[in-house]
């Protein structure tokens, strides 16, 4: 039986604690947060004890799951591992390379399990993707848009930059998604406006990358949120010399010279769950992870690059 500890209580942390809790192999031990009052509320609704800080939280637990704000994502998980404990965390591992680095670093001198989540190359559209990718034939273009309008932005930690951090940075997995399919990148050229930015905080953002990839593949990867937008988009499309991919929302297609035919998807519910289990199987039977922390550390050195080309105004290369 695993004592698993959750810090956060938000959305990530809710469909953790449901899957702990269905999983017979572990036990829910406890959760922290940041506020009293909904730490206390959430301690109630999942059965688990609710601590006054993280810092209680991890000397009682075999593993920590880690779902709260990105900027403390790399001290939880430093002091986790320090104290000998097992650590999942929610993507990104911190919002700067150096202290990421340092994490993995520490994981593996204490050898102690240290999990980057990136449920989205787990979800139906991913794998529908892999699946058909051969079909296009020598894929050349890309282009991945997520757009959320929020009206009004929500006072939420995810729109403060020094807790969310640059957003291709705090949503990793937009570029995740394309390293996973197409490889190292060569080079990056970013763009990326705030809207209504006072001190630390805006109501919008927008944000746009141009990958380079060694493989010849050029990637535009778009993410954008907040009063300032008025269409949402989450829509996937790769350009090859014997067809095109598209996946707007959770329906897929294949587009060549005879026509269009539908690409079946599958669901995009229990990801949590799967990766979750995943953890469980891995700490009990040894059986291998989806995904290595190194490969969200690559992804995470791209995004660090993102952010310098759009402050500088260059593109970067990639070492």
């Amino acid at each position: 039986m695993i004592r698993v500890g959750l810090v956060g209580t938000g959305y990530a942390a809710k469909l953790r604690a449901e899957a702990v809790n269905q999983d017979d192999r572990a036990k829910l031990v406890g959760v922290a947060g940041h506020q009293p009052d909904k730490t206390a509320e959430f301690g109630h609704t999942h059965q688990t004890q609710a601590f006054n800080a993280w810092q209680e939280l991890i000397q009682a637990v075999d593993l920590v799951i880690i779902c709260g704000v990105n900027s403390e994502h790399s001290e939880i998980a430093e002091s986790a591992l320090e104290s000998g404990r097992h650590v999942v965390v929610e993507y990104p591992l911190a919002i700067d390379l150096e202290s990421a680095t340092r994490v993995i670093e520490l994981a593996h001198a204490r050898n102690r399990l240290l999990h980057v989540e990136h449920i989205e190359i787990l979800g139906g559209v991913h794998q529908a993707f892999l699946r058909s990718l051969s079909q296009v034939g020598t894929p050349f273009y890309a282009r991945y848009a997520t757009a959320t309008p929020q009206h009004p932005a929500p006072p939420k930690w995810t729109y403060t930059r020094s807790l969310f951090g640059f957003p291709l940075v705090g949503a990793l997995s937009r570029l995740h998604r394309l390293i996973h399919a197409f490889g190292q990148v060569e080079s990056v050229s970013c763009q990326n406006r705030y809207w209504n930015l006072n001190a630390d905080r805006y109501t919008g953002c927008l944000c746009k990358a141009q990958l380079q990839f060694k493989s010849g593949v050029i990637a535009d990867v778009v993410y954008g949120k907040g009063e300032t937008l008025w269409t949402p988009e989450r829509k996937l499309e790769v350009q090859g010399d014997r067809g095109a991919l598209i996946f707007d929302g959770d329906e897929g297609a294949f587009v060549n010279s005879e026509g269009v035919s539908a690409i079946e998807v599958g669901a995009r519910r229990g990801l949590f769950t799967k990766d979750t289990s995943a953890v469980l199987d891995h700490l009990l039977n040894g059986a291998p992870l989806y995904v290595q922390p190194e490969e969200s550390l690559y992804t995470l050195k791209v995004a660090i690059a993102a952010q310098r080309s759009a402050e500088q105004g260059q593109t970067i290369a990639i070492e």
